[in-house]
């Protein structure tokens, strides 16, 4: 069971990047979910997607400028980070869970798997 981010990199504040997680050893029956910390912060929740691809959540900071999606045919989950601002800057990690539905996902329960971070940095 493996999860890895990739698409991180350094944009202006503003700019648009596209993080994908691919996901490999396991059936798309888990929700995924993306997190970020920055330095000398905790880690934060960001966005969920359902194994069904129905139904996505976002955190408040991510409202509005940020779009989950997910391509079960190529097992990988997106996240379209659009209007971004230096306070974004961050690893950004996936991950994977169940909550007994394939329509729901949640940034705190019944996560089970992680994957390494990518690196995003936004600059002012």
């Amino acid at each position: 069971v493996q999860l890895q981010a990739s698409g991180g990199g350094l944009v202006q504040a503003g700019g648009s990047l596209r993080l994908s997680c691919a996901a490999s050893g396991f059936t798309l029956d888990y929700y995924i979910a993306w997190f970020r910390q920055a330095p000398g912060k905790e880690r934060e929740g960001v966005s969920c997607i359902s194994s069904s691809g129905d139904v996505t959540y976002y955190a408040d900071s991510a409202k509005g400028r940020f779009t989950v999606s997910r391509d079960n045919a190529k097992n990988t989950v997106y996240l379209q980070m659009n209007s971004l601002k230096p306070e974004d800057t961050a690893v950004y990690y996936c991950a994977a869970g169940r909550v007994g539905s394939r329509w729901n996902c949640s940034l705190r329960y019944g996560l089970e798997y992680w994957g390494k971070g990518t690196q995003v940095t936004v600059s002012s």
